[in-house]
């Protein structure tokens, strides 16, 4: 069957955990929603499921936006409490599922990771897609109502906002000056579009949660990483690597939305508050990541602009004419091709409709 089609299996099959999270999460908001749309006074309680632990993004941003940005918006009507992805036992390949079920009712999702379940998603960042935040922002918009579709039909999850990581570029322990020179490195990648280009370049990807990165690359289970330039420094990766390439190889997109059942069981007005607060939240996580992609450059690198250098500055590989030049043709060649065949024709389609213009690169629909 074709792959946008599939369900996967496990959800029928999943242990007694799940139905009891379920009626955990349902009990929790049908408490706060008992009588009908509250009056002023009432308090709905939100959990929600935000990005990564640890980086400027949950820390600086959506931490603070839930914990009391969104309750000094709603005049106390919405209190609301924050777990990040990678930090409550939860699996960021199963996001899809968990929010489609209603056991995240409000979550946070990583586009390349739950791909494995719907690729379709991930067309906005495929990997060295997008060399820049300009060409980022481009792809994005021109895509944003058909992901919002496919949500929506497929998943029963209402988007409200779309997340950026700063540029996601190739961390490693030993030098080198160019893409070709992966060839043979066992690269930490961390969704199935960066483990197929990094096997196009001939290397051996191996796929890693982000909290495991400086812990695999210290005990030499993997010579290189794929992770963003300023959240790899802030994890410490320039105390066990030594070289950081300049291009983007992708940026993190995710997605932030809620099960729309959940969602429609919040009062009107409580809806458009958040959906206001979101987007502008988008807007200052976005307007960030772009700082960031050039302080996490500047910091690994030790460069006078960063306050905390490492004790080990690390070498700046630039991005070479060459390097540029593979760029064009493994997204014409490899990256688009591969894409589409894990997705099927209906993901050649939306790529043609969509973002064919924004990049002009048109695939193949049979």
């Amino acid at each position: 069957m074709p792959f946008r089609d599939y369900k996967p299996r496990r959800v029928a099959a999943r242990r007694a955990w799940v139905v009891a999270a379920v009626a955990l999460a349902w009990t929790a908001l049908a408490g706060t929603l008992a009588h009908g749309q509250p009056a002023p006074a009432d308090t709905v309680r939100l959990q929600i499921v935000g990005g990564l632990a640890r980086v400027t993004q949950f820390t600086d941003f959506e931490q603070p936006f839930w914990k009391k940005e969104i309750t000094e918006r709603s005049g106390g009507r919405i209190v609301a409490d924050i777990t990040p992805l990678d930090g409550g036992g939860l699996r960021g390949q199963e996001m899809l599922q968990l929010m489609r079920l209603g056991v995240v009712p409000f979550g946070s999702a990583l586009l390349a990771v739950v791909a494995g379940d719907e690729p379709e998603l991930n067309a906005v960042d495929l990997p060295v897609l997008s060399p820049d935040m300009p060409t980022l922002r481009r792809t994005v918009e021109a895509y944003r109502g058909h992901l919002a579709t496919v949500l929506r039909e497929r998943y029963d999850i209402e988007l409200l906002g779309i997340y950026v990581y700063p540029a996601q570029v190739l961390f490693c322990k030993a030098p080198f000056s160019s893409l070709d020179d992966m060839r043979g490195r066992r690269i930490r990648t961390s969704s199935v579009g960066q483990s197929s280009l990094m096997t196009a370049l001939g290397a051996i990807p191996v796929v890693l949660p982000f909290a495991e990165t400086v812990q695999a690359l210290r005990d030499n289970v993997v010579d290189c990483a794929v992770t963003g330039t300023l959240s790899g420094y802030e994890i410490g990766l320039p105390d066990v690597t030594s070289h950081v390439h300049g291009m983007a190889i992708s940026w993190g997109l995710s997605f932030f939305g809620a099960n729309i059942s959940a969602w429609q069981a919040l009062p009107e007005d409580l809806r458009q508050i958040i959906r206001t607060g979101v987007a502008q939240l988008e807007q200052r996580i976005w307007a960030q990541a772009d700082i960031d992609t050039g302080r996490g450059i500047a910091c690994n690198t030790g460069a006078a602009t960063c306050g905390d250098p490492p004790a080990r500055p690390m070498t700046l590989v630039p991005a070479s004419p060459a390097d540029e030049a593979r760029r064009h043709r493994l997204i014409e060649e490899f990256v688009l091709p591969q894409w589409v065949d894990r997705c099927g024709a209906a993901c050649a389609a939306a790529w043609n409709a969509y973002l064919a213009k924004v990049h002009s690169v048109r695939v193949k629909s049979e």
